[in-house]
């Protein structure tokens, strides 16, 4: 047992039991990312059946004058919402680069004018580019005239900012940067916008955008691996041991592997 004491025994179990401790912390990371994945899956499926909210029981209050208010918690992702007002189509975006069924378009933001003279984006769906290229704005139906109440699920507003400019007679942006966004408007927004649902007034000629579920079975699949990878660097370390101890075993008792069987002389059998 002394060998396993040796210098070159315990660099060996230091870094097997670093690895490990490694291994299980990754592990962890990635079953708490399957955790935040699950969670969204269920507000997903959730929003599917309840009853949509007033937008005000979700988001904050637009501030005076200009800019976004603060974004909701991520808790808040995924409601379902109802909210009135009327459309304003003279300050929609259009967000580009946004890929369905395999084809790149844009999704059609229009701001909803609310009672309080704020204003919530309305991710009224997408349209496919103009035959004759993205130099020219692509056709899309125009949004209704009048009070319209609108219901869809609430979306945090995207990491990055995105720049807004004009083009072809519509402001453009690659991410739904709200603060970037409400700096263009007239009027404050909300710290989040709607997809809205395919019935919604304004949405119909236009493709909803799907909700898709977050992969969270990949990550329980990495939380399970490293933890075997984990458990696998001791079991190895104990097997490489317990064979080293063995072998030193052998070598103080003076047995050695049993020797080669020979063969027979070949007169010697022939003499048998």
């Amino acid at each position: 047992m002394h060998a396993l004491l040796s210098r070159r025994w315990l660099t060996v179990f230091a870094v097997a039991l670093l690895a490990s401790f490694v291994m299980v912390l990754l592990g962890r990371w990635q079953w708490s990312r399957y955790e935040l994945r699950s969670a969204i899956n269920d507000r997903i499926d959730a929003s599917t059946v309840v009853t949509p909210v007033p937008v005000g029981d979700v988001l904050a209050a637009a501030p005076a004058g200009k800019g976004a208010a603060p974004g909701p918690g991520d808790d808040s992702a995924w409601t379902r919402v109802t909210a009135t007002g009327r459309y304003d189509t003279t300050q929609e975006i259009l967000v580009r680069n946004r890929t369905v069924d395999g084809t790149v378009g844009y999704e059609i933001l229009t701001p909803l004018l609310l009672a309080d003279g704020s204003a919530l984006l309305v991710d009224r769906g997408w349209v496919p580019p103009h035959p004759d290229g993205i130099t020219v704005a692509p056709a899309f139906p125009a949004a209704p005239t009048g009070p319209v109440t609108v219901v869809g699920r609430v979306h945090l507003t995207e990491s990055g900012a995105g720049a807004v400019d004009q083009r072809n007679g519509h402001w453009e942006t690659r991410r739904v940067s709200l603060p970037a966004i409400a700096d263009k408007l007239p009027y404050p927004v909300l710290g989040a916008y709607l997809l809205a649902d395919a019935d919604t007034p304004g949405a119909q000629g236009l493709t909803a955008i799907e909700v898709g579920h977050e992969n969270d079975w990949l990550n329980l699949g990495y939380a399970v691996q490293w933890w075997i990878f984990a458990a696998g660097a001791l079991v190895g370390v104990a097997y490489l041991a317990r064979k080293d101890l063995r072998e030193q075993a052998a070598a103080e008792s003076g047995a050695g592997p049993d020797p080669e069987p020979t063969a027979a002389p070949a007169d010697a059998a022939a003499s048998a």
